[in-house]
């Protein structure tokens, strides 16, 4: 698997928290484009994108030794979060609506028999897609708004371990940004339960979308106690749930983030229900080509080998008999040059 965590579009700056060795995010202040940030995810990625993305920001690397898995977290409503200084920001140009289906659906077309882990969640719109074994794993996720609050309310919640300072647990804009770290938690924590699936060779995808902060600056203003409590409490669970996306595929793993004050435009896009089966779409929305079968490149190699070898022992065979000495080479000549001789 291949991982990759992106978190945070906060006042158009995507920041890279973690990255593995064989990716390579050079020091810089390049601005990147809004839209182009899912190419960056398909590049670190090892995937082709249709426009060549010529950003310095993002080295070639390892070409053999890919990431197990991408996760992006586009946390909305933020201009800055005091993320660690050991990471590496780039601002973001023209931040607009952005997701990573371009992404999910090359990693289902290309692995959809070794079923990777793809989860992509909004929480705060009940915005749930899912393929592969995430539907299984993270069956249990909280999706819903009921879910998200009674989950909560939990004996093993974020509640009876989380510092809340201002923050209420009965406002309902507190409890909606609770909920969402909670997602954060739950993710971990059920994918802690099925470890052999972060060592697998798919790579695997995970795109989060919080706006709860939004909600909680809308609420009390950005200037207030509850605004500043919320957003180091978003910064403290945001590093933690990538130290442990990161632990949990062995460091083959690159954290990202990007945060954004407000979209440019709405993003438009269809969801899948957690509990829809994984099969492969019939339509093909991104224009891409037809999706082959894994064995393609078995199958190809062994036509090709086996052309060539034919033309080969074709050429060998019409160079031999065109330099053939019918007297002494050919039996059939020298079986009728003795038989004359007899008579």
């Amino acid at each position: 698997s291949f991982f990759c965590l992106f978190l945070g579009v906060c006042g158009d700056e995507f920041s890279i928290l973690r990255s593995p060795q064989s990716v390579i995010f050079r020091d810089g202040s390049w601005p990147i484009p809004g839209e182009r940030i899912p190419d960056v995810a398909a590049l670190s990625m090892g995937f082709s994108v249709e426009e060549d993305l010529s950003w310095p920001g993002l080295a070639v690397g390892d070409l053999f030794h890919r990431p197990r898995a991408t996760v992006l977290v586009t946390v909305k409503g933020v201009d800055k979060l005091a993320l660690p200084t050991k990471g590496v920001s780039y601002p973001i140009e023209n931040a607009v609506p952005f997701s990573l289906d371009s992404v999910a659906n090359a990693i289902h077309t290309l692995f959809s028999e070794e079923t990777p882990v793809v989860l992509q969640l909004a929480p705060s719109e009940e915005r749930v897609y899912m393929v592969g074994k995430a539907n299984s794993v993270f069956e249990d996720l909280s999706v819903t708004l009921r879910q998200l609050r009674n989950r909560l309310f939990q004996d093993n919640s974020i509640l009876s371990s989380l510092p809340l300072n201002s923050l209420s647990r009965n406002n309902e804009v507190d409890l909606l940004f609770l909920s969402e770290l909670q997602v954060l938690r739950d993710i971990a924590s059920l994918l802690s339960r099925h470890k052999h699936l972060a060592k697998d060779h798919s790579p695997d995808l995970y795109s989060l979308e919080l706006a709860g902060l939004e909600e909680v600056g809308k609420r009390y203003g950005e200037d207030s106690q509850q605004f500043k409590d919320a957003s180091q409490i978003l910064v403290d669970s945001l590093q933690k749930f990538a130290d442990e996306m990161f632990n949990l595929y062995s460091g083959n793993a690159v954290v990202e983030v990007v945060a954004v004050k407000a979209f440019n435009s709405p993003l438009t896009r269809k969801t899948r229900s957690i509990l829809q089966s994984s099969q492969s779409e019939t339509d093909n929305p991104y224009n891409l080509a037809y999706p082959y079968n894994y064995n393609y490149s078995v199958i190809f190699n062994i036509i090709l080998w086996m052309m060539i070898g034919l033309a080969l022992a074709v050429i060998v065979i019409s160079y031999n008999l065109w330099n053939m000495d019918p007297g002494y080479d050919s039996i059939i000549y020298r079986m009728t040059n003795q038989k004359i001789r007899m008579d």
